[in-house]
């Protein structure tokens, strides 16, 4: 599993290059674009942290102190705005209150622990938590997203009925616990399923998957 897995890298960074995400100034505008994220669109969250940064609030004590109307206007662009700002307002509380502000401080640790930790916080599923952990924390943990299960059912690595935590171990078991290879390879894998591997209508023959992957090939052939 572990040669297959690099395999699947290999030919990613070959086809697309070094993908350097996330796109963000700050470890605490990731977060914040982790919550935001949540059931849109990425250009979608750009517009909301564009709000949030033309109001000076892509920090967690000037996020906290907006009216939590104003906050829920600022990130109308993504969605689920009430929700995400309750959330985001909880987190930037706890932030405050208990680390200070510092978000290297809430993400130092054991990384098992932290993880948990993560996950008791409103709004923060194991998808947040773990990109949380690996682009703002620079922690070795494997974002899992619907273009995982996607892409490594098609190409046979999974069944299609694996949970989240079934996935992750996937990755975390089978490669080195390298946060540059993480980071690349999720976001590898993001591109790889916007270009070719898309959900309705792929695009199998121009794929730099085709090689190894069953579906492609069964998509292709004559």
């Amino acid at each position: 599993m572990h040669n297959k897995l690099y395999d699947v890298f290999h030919r990613l960074v070959a086809h697309f290059g070094p993908p350097h995400w996330w796109p963000a100034e700050t470890p605490f505008e990731v977060a914040i674009g982790a919550f935001l994220t949540q059931n849109t669109a990425w250009r979608n969250v750009e517009q909301a942290i564009a709000n949030l940064r033309r109001a000076s609030a892509l920090d967690p004590a000037s996020l906290l102190a907006l009216p939590r109307g104003r906050l829920e206007t600022l990130i109308r662009p993504a969605g689920f705005f009430r929700q995400k700002a309750e959330n985001l307002q909880s987190f930037s509380e706890i932030l405050c209150s208990r680390y200070g502000g510092d978000l290297t401080a809430m993400l130092d640790g054991d990384l098992a622990g932290v993880r948990t930790s993560l996950l008791s916080l409103r709004g923060v599923g194991p998808e947040t938590a773990d990109a949380i952990l690996l682009y703002a924390g620079k922690r070795p943990s494997f974002v899992v997203d619907a273009y995982t299960r996607r892409l490594f059912t098609r190409l046979g690595l999974l069944e299609g009925d694996e949970g989240y935590e079934a996935i992750r171990a996937l990755f975390m078991d089978n490669l080195p616990h390298e946060v540059e290879l993480f980071n690349e390879y999720h976001a590898l894998i993001v591109e790889e399923c916007k270009t070719f591997c898309r959900k309705r209508v792929p695009s199998c023959a121009p794929c730099p998957l085709l090689a190894c992957c069953p579906h492609g090939q069964s998509a292709v052939a004559p």
